[in-house]
């Protein structure tokens, strides 16, 4: 061969390696990527191509799948449709064919297309057999109608969500938000659909209902950040008893500072026991016991209940806040739910199950399981222990006191009859010195005569239409708890 049509041979030659070698890259590393890609049309026709499985609450579908007129430019085959869409918003998230999807509708999108690993074999048989492809079903922890009883709790009161937990497994059992809006009116791509999200944008909405507060919004706790400080005392051992008396001084002076903290009105703070003082919110002694503890004591005893840490659920909840970097009379402020402590209110429910499950914290769920179209389970959640905030005997202290809060303190509008219910309200400061009206705060249980606790409850109230003097904990909140607490009770009769 001569040496022209060599060098063409060599030069044809790395043409080809260097095809062989984009097409490998193509196929195998960037396949992925690309298959992902918004950009690819063919995916999104795909998944749009056959109904979507369901996700499923108390045994019924709470979605759907519409078929399209695809006779015009439309492409895509099928839309999402919702059942009571608002209420359910914060547990499905949406599925839009222009604007993707959120929550358990993204989390387990592979599952409700069809495009799950484990469907191979099952898409593999309805190929050869001619039957048309499906999507697997997302089997949910909640309860309808204690979802329903936090969600008209919510409506009157502006703005707030609920969360409910069963303390044992960990089980969500209600996740409600407040604004909210209807996934179903955005989940094509008509120029209605357009409309209908920009109007629930932040920008145009300032109440954001596209917010999920149940998991994504972190509030001061306030009050209801008492429970934990009363746990950390207990846990080690400043306090032995619910009824030893405290060393708390009133008024008491802000360790560094000539500041005293100030309790709300003339109530009995002075070395008072941790039960009276649970039982009337005295500042004082759960801000001393703060002080008298520490910064890593209290951020320790935070962090068992899950402080400063994301939660999955599967879908993410914002970790909750309690600073690592303070002085004595900012952990003092902290110990009462002020300065920077801030809670989700999936992050106080699991505060109130932890109690009320004797000190053991369940990792919180909301997929009981995974199925294939044919209701085959695929995969099966099973309850884990997170971690364990307090001794069983400690639990059971701090229920005695919380139990007394509910009584014949600042929670009665919470009682149940026949039921024992363990509780703390909390008004929360909001706004720079307190300027903005503030926040209303309930975490509770309910123990039935048996023992056991079907249902820890958190809810946080933003009633900007109240007047400031009727915004408590006990007032706007404990009634919510207490619908949904009964909820739960009754659907298990």
């Amino acid at each position: 061969m001569n040496k022209p049509l060599r060098r063409i041979a060599i030069f044809c030659g790395l043409l080809v390696l260097t095809l062989l070698l984009r097409d490998n890259w193509l196929q195998y590393v960037k396949a992925d990527s690309l298959a992902d890609s918004k950009y690819n049309r063919r995916v999104t026709i795909a998944r749009y191509s056959v109904p979507r499985g369901d996700i499923i609450v108390d045994g019924s579908p709470i979605t759907g799948s519409k078929e399209m007129d695809t006779s015009g430019l439309n492409d895509l085959k099928y839309k999402r449709t919702y059942k009571d869409g608002p209420m359910w918003a914060p547990v499905t998230g949406y599925a839009s064919q222009a604007f993707g999807a959120t929550q358990l509708e993204s989390v387990d999108d592979k599952i409700l297309t069809g495009n799950d690993d484990r469907l191979f074999f099952r898409n593999t048989l309805d190929m050869i057999t001619g039957k048309p492809k499906q999507g697997g079903n997302v089997v949910t922890t909640l309860n309808a109608a204690a979802q329903k009883a936090a969600y008209n709790g919510l409506k009157g009161h502006g703005k707030g969500a609920v969360v409910a937990l069963e303390p044992s497994t960990g089980k969500i059992l209600a996740l409600a938000s407040y604004p909210s809006y209807d996934p179903s009116s955005f989940a094509g791509m008509s120029d209605s659909d357009a409309k209908a999200w920009q109007k629930l944008q932040k920008d145009n909405d300032p109440d954001d209902p596209m917010l999920n507060r149940a998991l994504r919004e972190t509030y001061p706790p306030g009050s209801t950040f008492k429970v934990v400080t009363a746990a950390a005392a207990l846990e080690n051992g400043l306090y032995t008893s619910a009824d030893q008396p405290t060393n708390s001084p009133d008024p008491w002076i802000m360790p560094g500072t000539v500041t005293p903290l100030a309790n709300e009105g003339s109530i009995p703070c002075k070395n008072a026991t941790m039960r009276v003082a649970l039982k009337y919110s005295c500042n004082t002694v759960f801000g001393k016991i703060g002080a008298d503890l520490g910064q890593d004591k209290m951020l320790s005893e935070a962090e068992k209940f899950g402080f400063n840490s994301e939660q999955f659920t599967p879908v993410r909840a914002n970790a909750s806040n309690f600073s690592k970097d303070m002085n004595a009379s900012q952990v003092a402020l902290s110990s009462i739910g002020q300065f920077n402590t801030a809670a989700t209110p999936l992050q106080m429910a699991m505060v109130a199950s932890a109690v009320a499950n004797d000190g053991k914290l369940m990792q919180p769920y909301m997929v009981d399981k995974l199925q294939s179209p044919n209701l085959d389970t695929l995969e099966q959640t099973e309850p884990k222990e997170l971690s364990r905030p307090l001794s069983s005997k400690n639990a059971q202290i701090l229920q005695s006191m919380m139990e007394t809060v509910v009584k014949d303190g600042t929670g009665t509008n919470a009682q149940i009859p026949g039921v024992t219910v363990g509780g703390k309200t909390g008004t929360a400061q909001h706004g720079v010195n307190n300027s903005e009206k503030p926040y209303a705060w309930f975490i509770s249980y309910a123990k039935l005569p048996d023992g056991s606790s079907p249902v820890a409850v958190a809810v946080v109230v933003e009633d900007e239409a109240a007047d400031r003097q009727d915004i408590s904990g006990g007032g706007l909140a404990a009634p919510i708890a207490k619908n949904v607490m009964e909820a739960v009770i009754n659907s298990r009769k």
